[in-house]
């Protein structure tokens, strides 16, 4: 009889090891604000990654709460995932949640926006490179004159990323008197309203004397040419972005806004995606296809994170077509209301 036993609890161990090496395994998404237009495309890529590897998807919406984004790290961990998938709503608030996920052993992978904590893996784009296209193209239209900066969130590292990166190009000129910097304002939670507002108060400060404004997402930017155009100045001052929103590639397309630094974000959530399954299943961080060390800008710190930085690519009316081919927006949505012969190559 204990033979017999003996067999029973053989048989129960070897079943409960096949399953267990049968489950899939699970990703947990905590999104920091699920409103904006563009996270539902990286979540859907998010998906199909995570399906085409075998993994299942799973995620929280902390909406614009630091304090409900620990609750949420804290559920998905309870819930049992096996990797973390983190876009952070507040750079310091989440480190908690990160030193959880550690003790827990789950890998965490910070999404887009940086977290200082040497084991969250980062992906996002070259955001310093963004800065400076960002840079580039209004400087290209208006090398002169009253410039404003619109900044991210204050709460976002990567916001000084893009603010670093538009200052390498424009620094020079600034330096030289060619550029005055009349204006620059964070914005609370990248808000288009909050931009729009900010906008408006630096355009009455300074007597509708603006020449440009290097904006630093759509969002953003949306809500700087809603300013301009209570005021009779949209179109006529240059206006950055980044994201390729599918509304500010309709103002590049109509000549409201000058550029959108595209960051395909299928690609992204196809890496994260990626990134979190295998450090899931044991690889290690360095080993990652084309990982690199990245130091932390501005921490006391001196904080080093393993890191994937994609290429973003400058969208200006010179070269819609590159969203058109590759199938990110349609050209209806691209060229409504956009007629003429002044209309870009893509809309005639």
């Amino acid at each position: 009889m204990r033979n017999g036993w003996l067999g029973v609890l053989a048989l129960l161990a070897f079943a409960g090891g096949t399953w267990a090496q049968q489950r899939p395994l699970v990703v947990g998404v905590s999104w920091a604000n699920f409103q904006e237009e563009r996270w539902r495309r990286d979540e859907a890529a998010i998906k199909e990654q995570l399906a085409r590897m075998g993994a299942q998807y799973v995620s929280t919406d902390a909406q614009s709460s630091a304090e409900k984004q620990l609750n949420d790290v804290d559920s998905l961990i309870s819930r049992g995932v096996n990797a973390l998938i983190i876009l952070a709503w507040d750079k310091d608030a989440i480190l908690p949640a990160v030193q959880k996920a550690r003790a827990a052993g789950i890998p965490v992978v910070a999404y887009d926006r940086l977290i200082a904590d040497p084991y969250a893996f980062y992906i996002s784009f070259d955001n310093v490179e963004v800065g400076r296209q960002q840079a580039r193209a209004v400087y290209q239209v208006r090398p002169r004159g009253n410039y404003v900066f619109i900044l991210g969130a204050p709460t976002d590292p990567n916001a000084d990323l893009l603010h670093q990166g538009q200052l390498e190009i424009l620094q020079p000129a600034i330096d030289r008197g060619e550029i005055r910097v009349v204006g620059k304002q964070y914005t609370e939670g990248w808000r288009p309203e909050v931009a729009q507002r900010n906008m408006e108060q630096i355009l009455a400060a300074n007597r509708n004397q603006v020449d440009a404004v290097v904006a630093s997402n759509d969002g953003t930017a949306g809500g700087v040419i809603a300013a301009l155009a209570s005021v009779g100045l949209a179109g006529r001052v240059p206006v950055s972005g980044q994201d390729g929103d599918w509304p500010a590639l309709n103002r590049v397309a109509r000549g409201l806004q000058t550029v959108s630094v595209w960051k395909d974000a299928r690609e992204l959530g196809r890496r994260a995606a990626e990134i979190a399954v295998l450090l899931a299943r044991g690889t290690r961080p360095d080993q990652i296809l084309g990982a690199q060390r990245f130091r932390v800008p501005g921490d006391p710190r001196g904080t080093v994170v393993n890191a994937v930085l994609l290429r973003p690519i400058p969208i200006t009316r010179d070269n819609l077509h590159i969203v058109l081919e590759a199938g990110w927006i349609t050209k209806e949505a691209l060229c409504q209301g956009v007629s003429g012969p002044q209309a870009p190559a893509v809309c005639r």
